[in-house]
């Protein structure tokens, strides 16, 4: 008898987990496209019935690539940047009023390079309030980024980030700290056709 045989059980469960995974990339797709449309609050709507949770007076601009928007929540008055990435393959949590600079890729899953199948690994990724992350910074799986930090334009930050502190660089480490501890600043409006 052949073991690589599969059950007429087996090969059902598969051909559905296959259309389940192209409806939801085809749903990943109509979102991108919706991404680019001129209206904040359009975009908004089309998110937030994908499941994303985002608060009063959040702003996201153009060109946003989203993985499986119901496992994201963005808290009030924060910026995501243009043609930025948000993964909600494992949680992602996004505080208030953080500024997240144009292209920055935000994962939470990866694969396994040990894996023999080569695994996806996820892992939640929380930022908290009050963050600046710079253009095309990359943040990955299992990272916390705590209140008030500052990630440099171009750091790929691989672990925990202390509360003010300023990391950069490859992987990031740590640079400086944030002088003023006591945040109270609103972002502002959002940029009528960003």
């Amino acid at each position: 008898m052949n073991k690589n045989k599969l059950s007429l059980e087996i090969i059902i469960k598969k051909v559905f987990i296959r259309i389940e995974n192209v409806l939801l990339e085809f749903g990943v797709f109509i979102l991108h496209c919706l991404g680019n449309f001129p209206s904040h609050l359009i975009r908004r709507y089309f998110y937030r019935m994908a499941g994303m949770k985002i608060g009063k007076g959040t702003t996201i601009h153009t060109g946003l690539t989203l993985y499986d928007p119901s496992g994201i929540t963005i808290g009030n008055d924060s910026i995501i940047g243009e043609n930025s990435i948000l993964d909600g393959r494992s949680r992602l949590k996004i505080g208030n009023h953080v500024a997240i600079s144009s292209e920055v890729m935000i994962y939470n899953s990866e694969h396994d390079i040990n894996s023999p199948a080569f695994s996806a690994i996820n892992a939640p990724v929380e930022i908290e309030d009050y963050v600046f992350i710079g253009p095309r910074a990359i943040i990955l799986p299992g990272v916390t980024i705590g209140q008030g930090a500052i990630i440099a334009a171009g750091a790929v930050v691989t672990k925990l980030v202390p509360p003010f502190t300023i990391v950069a660089g490859v992987p990031a480490r740590v640079i400086g700290e944030r002088q003023i501890k006591d945040l109270h600043y609103r972002l502002g409006r959002a940029r009528w056709f960003r």
